[in-house]
C-alpha cells in the first residue's frame, strides 16, 4: 500500500512538473491570445483534474472580469454574465490579488452562480489571481464535481500555473501591440505613397488625393490600405508594360 501511495504521488508530482513546463514554454510560444489562453485552460484542467477550468481576464476599462477560456462544454456556464471588481468569488480574488478556496460553491453565499453550478454538477473551487509587474491580468478557476479540500501542494502549483500564465497573457498582449503598431506604420507609409502617385498622375494636391483615397475607402468598404494596394499596383502594372 505504501509503495502504491508513494508511485501515486510521484506521477502526481511528474504531471505537475510537466505542466509547469508546458505553461513555460507557451511564454515565448508567439501563439496569439485565444489560441494561448485555449492550451493554458486544457493544460491546468489536466494537473488540476478538474471538471471545469476557466479564465477571466480583467477588462480594466470596466472593471470587470470576462470568461475568456474554458475547455467547459457547458453552454449555461460559458455564457456566465462578467463578474464585477470585487463582486463574487472570482472578483474578490481580482480584487485582493489573493487565492479563494471554496468547499462547496453551492453552500457559500459569496458564489453568484449557484443556479449553474446546481445544474453542471460542481461542487469545490480553487480561484487565483493572475497578476505580473503588480497589474492584476485575471482569475484562473478549477472546479471540481465532488467536495475536494485542495492540498498545499496542488495550491502551490495552481499559483505557479497562473504566475506563469499572466507572464505569458503580458508577453501576448505585448506581441500584439507590437503588430499593431508595425501593421499602422506600414500602413501609413502605403497610403502616402499612393497619395504621391494620386497626385502627379491626377495632377492634384496631395491632400486632394487622400481625400480621393479616403473617399474610395469609405464608398467601397474597403480599408485604406486596400485601396493604397490597390493604387500601387496598377502604378507597378503600368509600368511594366511601358
Amino acid at each position: 500500500m505504501a509503495k502504491a501511495a508513494k508511485k501515486d504521488n510521484y506521477c502526481v508530482y511528474v504531471k505537475q512538473i510537466e505542466a509547469l513546463s508546458k505553461i513555460a514554454n507557451l511564454i515565448t510560444s508567439g501563439l496569439y491570445l485565444e489560441e494561448l489562453l485555449r492550451l493554458i485552460v486544457h493544460v491546468t484542467a489536466e494537473v488540476m483534474n478538474s471538471k471545469i477550468s476557466s479564465l477571466m481576464l480583467l477588462d480594466p476599462d470596466k472593471k470587470e472580469l470576462v470568461v475568456k477560456a474554458t475547455q467547459s462544454i457547458s453552454e449555461a456556464y460559458n455564457k456566465k454574465p462578467n463578474v464585477k471588481l470585487g463582486e463574487g468569488i472570482a472578483g474578490l480574488v481580482a480584487q485582493q490579488n489573493k487565492p479563494i478556496y471554496v468547499l462547496d460553491v453551492k453552500d457559500d453565499a459569496r458564489y453568484l452562480n449557484r443556479d449553474i453550478a446546481k445544474k453542471e454538477g460542481l461542487c469545490s473551487l480553487a480561484s487565483v489571481p493572475m497578476a505580473v509587474k503588480g497589474r492584476m491580468v485575471g482569475v484562473l478557476n478549477c472546479y471540481t464535481s465532488k467536495k475536494h479540500k485542495f492540498s498545499k501542494s496542488e495550491q502551490d502549483v495552481l499559483t505557479a500555473l497562473a504566475n506563469q500564465a499572466a507572464v505569458a497573457i503580458e508577453n501576448a498582449e505585448l506581441d500584439l501591440r507590437a503588430r499593431s503598431a508595425e501593421e499602422a506604420l506600414t500602413t501609413r507609409k502605403l497610403v502616402e505613397r499612393a497619395k504621391d502617385i494620386l497626385s502627379q498622375e491626377a495632377n492634384i494636391l496631395p491632400s486632394e488625393a487622400y481625400r480621393l483615397i479616403q473617399k474610395q475607402s469609405m464608398d467601397s468598404r474597403k480599408s485604406m490600405r486596400e485601396v493604397a494596394e490597390a493604387i500601387i499596383l496598377a502604378r507597378d502594372i503600368k509600368e511594366k508594360k511601358s
